[in-house]
């Protein structure tokens, strides 16, 4: 290779450095950028989560100091000081609606309940424990086939009280004098594979009451 040709390689190989840094000082702010997003983002979901879990155990310690409250109305006066929002509402509203009832504060704890079961922003796992919790407290104060129409609304396939439905349909049935619907209902509960020990032995003694007979274990 004579001089020149060096010559030529070594101004060539300047101008590409050259080009190279014009480039980099052009666009080079956007690694840059794409770099602290990153970590910016990362920075900020895990500050998120920590103020999620902050949230989530103040609001846990605050329902259970206002439930080992004795005094009723003072365990109402701490509920209706506590805020949550979506979920954390509900659960909220669940346990203030069982306080209510236990202390006699009925319909308080129907409208706090049919607040939930109504609030179709919510998910439907605590809409529909709302809804079965406020059966629960109506009992035969609404007629058969209202209950039962909103008790299907609970049991269909998938849902997380589904089986606890069926058995209050069961009674509804045994109410309205329907016992052999209802022994068929509680022989179906007890031979689905979800069925918990509990609601097993509370269906199978149902079954005797009604003069039904159990397949052998």
């Amino acid at each position: 290779m004579s001089d020149t040709d060096g010559f030529i390689d070594e101004v060539s190989e300047e101008v590409r450095r050259d080009r190279l840094f014009k480039q980099m000082r052009k666009w080079g702010w956007i690694p840059i950028l794409l770099v602290v997003t990153l970590v910016g983002g990362a920075a900020y979901n895990e500050w998120s989560k920590a103020r999620a879990d902050a949230k989530a155990q103040t609001l846990g310690t605050a329902i259970l100091s206002a439930i080992q409250l004795e005094d009723p109305s003072a365990r109402a006066a701490a509920f209706d000081q506590i805020e949550a929002q979506g979920d954390r509402g509900a659960v909220l509203a669940l346990v203030a609606a069982g306080d209510y009832t236990q202390d006699g504060n009925t319909e308080r704890a129907i409208s706090t309940l049919r607040a939930v079961a109504q609030d179709t922003a919510l998910s439907s796992t605590y809409r529909h424990l709302a809804e079965l919790k406020l059966l629960l407290i109506l009992g035969n104060d609404i007629p058969t086939a209202d209950k039962m129409a909103r008790l299907q609304a609970i049991a269909v396939p998938g849902a997380p009280y589904r089986l606890l439905a069926e058995e209050q349909m069961a009674l509804a049935e045994v109410s309205s004098g329907d016992t052999k619907a209802a022994t068929q209902r509680l022989m179906d509960i007890i031979a689905d594979g979800e069925v918990t020990a509990g609601l097993r032995r509370r269906v199978s003694q149902l079954i005797v009451a009604l003069g039904g007979e159990l397949a052998p274990s």
